[in-house]
Order: C-alpha cells, then structure tokens, then sequence
C-alpha cells in the first residue's frame, strides 16, 4: 500500500463523451483529470487512546512534524477529538491549523493534547456499524494512513482495522504508536511513558521517606504510597531506585507479581521499624491474595472490561495500624505520577518523540499493522534503537516485571532490575517557565467540516 492512487488502465468507453473512441480532446481531457487526482494527497489520521502520560503528546509531535516534513506526500494530519470517538463522529482536528511553535510545545506537554478516551471497539462481528463508520469517515476526508497511540488494547484495534480496511477495499496503513505507564507491551523493550513515571515515583519516595525519616521519633513511623500498575509491577519496582544504600526508602515494595502474604508482610514492617526507626512502603494497585484476588477492589469494570480498583493504601496501613499499632500516612500518586512533566525523564521524551515520527516513516514504506518498538542495545553503555514490531504479536499480550527482577523475599528488586531501570529515568527536559510555573502547549483545536451524517452510534 503506497497512498491513495492506483494505476488503472484507460475505460474502453470515454467517461466525458461518451465515444467508443479516444480524440486527441479527450486525451487531453482525460490527461487533465489524471493529473487533478494525483494532486490530491494522502491525509493522516492520528489519535490518542487510554490512560495518558507525561510524553505522549512528544509522540504526537514526532508525527505532526515530521508528516510536515513530507508535504509532498501527505496532506492534512488529523487529529481525533477525543481519541477514536472523535473519528466515530467526523470530529478531526486540522492539525495544519496549529503554528509549528505550538506543535514544538506540545513535546514538553503532559496530558492528551488532543483529548483521549477508554472506548474499545469490539469485534467486527459484534459491532461492524462501528468500523463501517470509521472506513466512510476516512473515505470522506481521503485518509489513508491511520496512527493509533496507546497501549495492549489499542494496537489491538488498529490490527484489526488494518485488516478490516483491506477486506473492505479500502486499504488504510495502520500504524500503532506504543504507550503505556505500565510499561508492559511486548516485544519492546520498554514503553513511552514509563521512564518518566519511574523517575516520578523513585524521586517522591525518596523525599517521603527523608520526611518520615525525620519525625519518625516521635510521630509516624509507617509511610505507604500507592503507584499504578494493575498486573504488572514495573513502577512498583522502579521506585527501588531510591534505595541505594542500607536503610533507604523504600524498605519494602508489593508487586502484584507476588501474592500477598500478611504475616510475612507484617514481620517485615516490624523489623523495619526496629532496625531503622520507620518503614516506607511502595504498593502497586493491583497486589493480589493468593487466590487471585485483588486486595482493594472497588467493584465494577471500566470500558475495557478491566476490575475497577480501590485504594490499597489505605488498606496496607490499617492492617498495619490494627496489627501493630504504629502511626501512619499513606498517599496515592495517582494521576500526578503520569502527569509529572515536570520532571520528566529526557530518555522518555527522546524515545516517544522517536517512535512517533517512526510511525509516519513507516506508513509511507507502506507499512501495516506494525509498531514501531525500541530496542535496547547490547553494550555496557546503555543505548538504543527503533525497531519494528507486528501488531498481531503486540496486542492483548501483557509483559510481566519478571521473578529475575524482583528479590528473593518478594520485598525489594535485584541489581538486574536496577540495571534494566536506570538508564529509564536519566536525564531532564524541562519545560519553559514563566513566572514559576511551566508553560504547555494551548491549541486551537480547530475542526475539519463534517461531510456525513450525524453518527448514532
């Protein structure tokens, strides 16, 4: 697939007159339209899904800019209101509405620029209204490369219409651009996103628990943050880069990898709090009891299907309480742990700038349902590369923190899983500052006019 135009050869009848035979007019004619239609370009369509981060409008630069890079080939990049809903009903941000300063900002923007959402498309069996909409909203607008930003479910999605959109006989490029905190697609050796939540998390618990440390005498002795991560722990296990010497925050980490064994937990608290004066917990959200379950589950399933968790925080310090009697605080780093570009890492902004411009690189190879993925090279100084992954071997697979990475007591990580975490969070990029405070990227947002009918979906 190499755009929207295909050589076709000449009708045996003239499509302007009529005539069995071509005149030299109707050559000129024919040859006159030829051209008009090579001078429509390709347009781009480019969303953002799911849980947003830190970087994942520095992704949205690389493909803005560089699609401008090759005017000679695409036209107009669009942008979903509201990820792939905004596809769904004709709202497309006309990206060539914004100035390149603007578009510049947005690589040192946290958030979704454009506006994400939790809207998973279900099979084309179950809903095929859905995905006929989308390939008639394309087809409106002459779009003909589609970039999905997002995680597991997400590039799930996009291989399902790349190969939907050729059963159809409209072929699209469908190009994933991975994301994720969670840090957990395969086949990568890392996600945009998560250096720069590690270094959020790594930092705060190595400030909380000087804090602690510091009134620890005479006030609370137990401190317990809670950091996303639903089955995997690889935030989890990053914030044990703080701890870099004996007595170090944080003393003990909860992986959901682990199943959560109360006696030996507590044991470990209290030994914590006699050997050092207090104890600072990491826990991931999605620790489990050893029959699966999770520990804090607040009932119900968001849009993806996934359990909505509850604050397991809270939860870990009133056993604590309860069994032991120490004074307590716990925090929930929450949205501020994926919106921190403030500190964001530099290698994290690097690489989602990285996989975003790839993907358009891709899409005019002619690329489809592929990924671009970073790969991580070999020698003892860290360095890196973008590789390419198939969305067939990316979707719906979750990559686990592995046992390898995480200590024999199921409490702290290894000096493998440090070696893996450190490059991750090196580097800053700050944003501009103006009178304190970071400036982000304000758009526009102006939409293309709709050309379809309303969508009632």
């Amino acid at each position: 697939i190499v755009g929207p135009l295909e050589s076709k050869p000449w009708p045996k009848t003239c499509q302007n007159c009529g005539a069995a035979r071509h005149s030299v007019n109707c050559a000129a004619s024919h040859f006159q339209i030829q051209v008009a239609s090579t001078m429509s370009k390709a347009n781009l369509f480019y969303a953002q899904s799911g849980g947003v981060t830190a970087v994942i409008n520095a992704s949205a630069c690389g493909v803005i800019e560089t699609a401008r890079k090759h005017k000679d080939k695409i036209g107009k990049v669009y942008a979903g209101l509201n990820g792939i809903v905004g596809a769904l009903h004709e709202e497309l941000i006309d990206t060539n509405k914004e100035s390149a300063k603007t578009i510049a900002a947005l690589r040192s923007t946290p958030a979704g620029a454009f506006g994400s959402c939790r809207y998973k498309l279900k099979s084309y069996a179950e809903n095929k209204r859905e995905y006929e909409r989308l390939i008639e909203v394309f087809k409106a607008h002459n779009i003909r490369y589609f970039l999905y930003n997002g995680g597991g479910d997400s590039q799930d999605t996009a291989n399902k219409f790349a190969q939907l959109s050729v059963e159809k006989g409209y072929p699209i490029n469908c190009i994933g651009v991975p994301k994720t905190v969670d840090n957990d697609l395969p086949i990568t050796d890392n996600c945009p996103g998560f250096g720069s939540v590690a270094k959020y998390v790594a930092v705060s618990i190595r400030e909380a628990g000087l804090d602690v440390a510091s009134m620890c005498a005479s006030s609370t002795k137990v401190f317990v943050m809670e950091v996303m991560g639903r089955h995997a722990g690889w935030i989890a296990g990053a914030a044990g880069l703080a701890a870099e010497q004996d007595g170090d925050a944080p003393h003990i980490i909860l992986f959901p990898e682990i199943a959560f064994n109360r006696e030996k937990f507590l044991k470990k608290v209290k030994s914590c709090v006699k050997k050092h004066g207090y104890c600072a917990i990491v826990v991931s959200e999605g620790v489990q009891n050893p029959d699966g379950s999770f520990l804090a589950e607040a009932g119900g399933k968001d849009a993806f299907g996934h359990a909505q968790l509850g604050g397991v925080a809270p939860f870990i310090a009133e056993m604590v309480k309860e069994e032991l009697g120490y004074k307590y605080h716990w925090a929930v780093a929450d949205y501020l742990q994926r919106a921190a570009r403030h500190i964001a890492s530099r290698t994290d902004v690097e690489q989602a700038y990285a996989v975003g411009a790839a993907a358009v690189e891709f899409a005019l190879a002619g690329k489809t349902a592929v990924m671009p993925a970073i790969i991580r090279g070999k020698g003892k100084k860290y360095s890196w590369k973008i590789g390419e992954a198939k969305l067939a071997d990316v979707a719906n697979v979750e990559k686990m923190l592995p046992r390898s990475y995480i200590s024999r007591d199921g409490f702290s990580i290894t000096e493998e899983a440090r070696q893996y975490f450190a490059p991750l969070v090196q580097g800053e990029d700050y944003p501009e500052y103006k009178n304190g405070l970071p400036q982000y990227a304000r758009l526009k947002k102006v939409l293309e006019k709709k050309k379809l009918k309303a969508w009632r979906g």
